[in-house]
């Protein structure tokens, strides 16, 4: 599984390491990400997601199954 968030769809960035003399090397920035279970009440069942920090407060905002439409409709998951 790659480091993409299923809610956020947020990914790796890249950029550079900048050192005392400027001189710059790339790295990569990654994102928050969490393994994390949730019930869906809706299907009374539980749903594991690859989330990020964002993502966790974003589910406990709107809720999880408003959460998944607008992630489904986005294209960042594909199945639920």
């Amino acid at each position: 599984m790659s480091r993409i968030c299923q809610v956020t769809g947020r990914k790796v960035m890249s950029g550079n390491y900048v050192s005392h003399s400027k001189k710059r090397t790339k790295r990569k920035f990654y994102p928050n990400l969490f393994t994390k279970k949730f019930y869906y009440p809706e299907q009374d069942r539980w749903i594991t997601l690859k989330v990020s920090a964002a993502g966790i407060r974003l589910i406990n905002k709107k809720g999880l199954h408003a959460v998944l439409q607008n992630a489904k409709e986005k294209g960042y998951i594909v199945k639920y």
